[in-house]
């Protein structure tokens, strides 16, 4: 480890063999412990203790007792708390990124630029949007009440492991809510790191609680407690349906950001100077580690050799490396796992007889340790190819042809999933047209900047349920009618 990896072990040292709960940090009943493996070096960082089904029912007493309090607590309070929050993001946004770096192998540079910015973002618009929501409106003598659902379990994944977390905990806290947080015991570092700013932060006791644990056990019990009002999690379409199984018998609400294989689609007046450089960055951004990135490139038959060179030599420009380096701009995939998923999918796309324009399986020439993979292009890819129906989740992008525009739709549409989606196009008419038929939570015409106000989830086998913006502040808020009310 370099000198800065061990500070970020050291400071987190009295945290490892904890849970937060009810305002402090305490020994988990669990007695199972989990190793952090460097990405990077397939090296051991450090190991934790993981909770158990007791501690996550320690965490939600502790936070249905914050609830009556927190859930009545005036609005600019709530809101205040957000903006310490925010601010303390802001305060200590270079050891959330070295500690991000560090965890899952994201470049330093691509933490530091986007990882921990859109993070602290989201409690910004969650700050923001609970002191302009009309939580009570009238209709005549007719009064529609919004108000917190109550305990919320918020389940989270390794890839964006702080974005997604502020993504639920910044509207679960706006809307009144209390929180148990399980984050992925893949990636700890950034999450423990959060749970002490929310202390240092202020929250009451209660209304932020966090129990490190696997999916089968912490996962499973935060989603069949009868206590918890509601669940948001984001994951693999596979952990979305065994959570919403585990919460079935309780009724409670269910919220699932999920599995993607988002579509690219070119028309056949698209700039491919600009879009296929850009379409390539998006579809490896976080080396393909993003549930939304669009990796199927749907591109007119005519343009596909000049589509092709301009995508090996955008892969080409990537600099796989060090995640410490601020001239990497690709580290490794997060765990071994994943590592093993795209060198399967990589021999899978070349059984099928996709052609491989650059990359390939293995990791790139240079690099003997880690779990690097080499930014890899199939083309001539036909839609009911393995490499274009399944989430890869790697540094992989397949290039489909077509030779109309309804054809390059409906090879869009043509997957189980439906969370994000691109369309280039000069004619913006045009553009907005594909864009109305893709059946997608998310539409990106000629990749205009993100937006933390875009609703953002899925259709289909990607999910159910909106976060980001006033929609994903309403997923927290229940709706009461009170007639008579004038």
């Amino acid at each position: 480890m370099t000198r800065t990896d061990s500070l970020i072990v050291e400071r987190l040292d009295g945290r490892l063999d904890r849970v937060f709960i009810g305002g402090e940090w305490v020994r988990p009943h669990g007695q199972a412990r989990s190793i952090v493996i460097d990405p990077s070096t397939e090296e051991p960082l450090t190991d934790m203790v993981l909770g158990d089904a007791r501690d996550v029912a320690d965490a939600v007493a502790a936070a249905r007792r914050a609830f009556p309090t927190w859930s009545v607590r005036p609005v600019h309070e709530r809101a205040a708390l957000l903006d310490r929050i925010h601010s303390l993001i802001l305060e200590r946004a270079e050891t959330f990124a070295q500690a991000i770096s560090l965890e899952m192998g994201a470049a330093i540079a691509f933490a530091r630029s986007t990882q921990v910015p859109v993070a602290a973002e989201h409690i910004r618009v969650a700050r923001d949007n609970a002191t302009s929501y009309p939580f009570l409106s009238q209709r005549g003598d007719l009064a529609i009440q919004r108000e917190a659902i109550g305990v919320c379990g918020l389940i989270t994944p390794w890839n964006w492991p702080l974005y997604q977390i502020t993504a639920k905990v910044g509207p679960a806290l706006a809307a009144g809510c209390t929180v148990v947080l399980k984050p992925s015991e893949l990636s700890p570092l950034s999450a423990l790191l959060f749970a002490e700013l929310m202390h240092d932060a202020g929250v009451p006791p209660g209304v932020f609680n966090l129990v490190n644990g696997t999916g089968p056990e912490v996962g499973a019990a935060l989603s069949a407690h009868p206590d918890v009002d509601m669940i948001s999690i984001t994951g693999s379409t596979r952990a979305g349906v065994l959570v919403a199984q585990a919460a079935a018998p309780t009724v409670k609400r269910v919220a699932q950001e999920l599995g993607g294989k988002s579509p690219n689609v070119f028309l056949p007046d698209a700039d491919l100077a600009r879009a296929v450089p850009l379409g390539v960055a998006a579809g490896m951004r976080n080396v393909g580690q993003s549930c939304s990135a669009p990796t199927r490139m749907i591109v007119p038959r005519e343009r596909l050799q000049e589509v092709e060179r301009l995508a090996a030599e955008t892969a080409a420009s990537f600099v796989v490396g060090d995640p410490r380096s601020a001239q990497t701009t690709h580290g490794p995939v997060a765990n071994r796992a994943q590592f093993n998923r795209v060198q399967e999918m990589i021999a899978t796309g070349i059984a099928e007889g996709a052609r491989l324009v650059c990359g390939g399986a293995g990791r790139p020439d240079d690099l003997r340790r880690g779990f690097y993979c080499r930014p890899t292009v199939f083309s001539s890819v036909g839609a009911p190819m393995q490499i274009a129906q399944e989430e890869i989740f790697g540094p992989v992008l397949v290039v489909l042809p077509y030779d109309s525009v309804d054809e390059a739709v409906e090879i869009a549409n043509c997957t189980v999933y439906g969370l994000g989606a691109h369309v280039q196009g000069k004619d913006i008419v045009a553009a907005r047209a594909v864009a109305q038929r893709i059946r997608s939570g998310q539409v990106h015409i000629n990749h205009p900047a993100w937006s933390p106000h875009a609703p953002f989830g899925g259709y289909k086998h990607s999910g159910n349920g909106r976060e980001y913006g006033i929609e994903g502040l309403e997923e927290y808020l229940e709706t009461k009618a009170i007639l008579g009310f004038h």
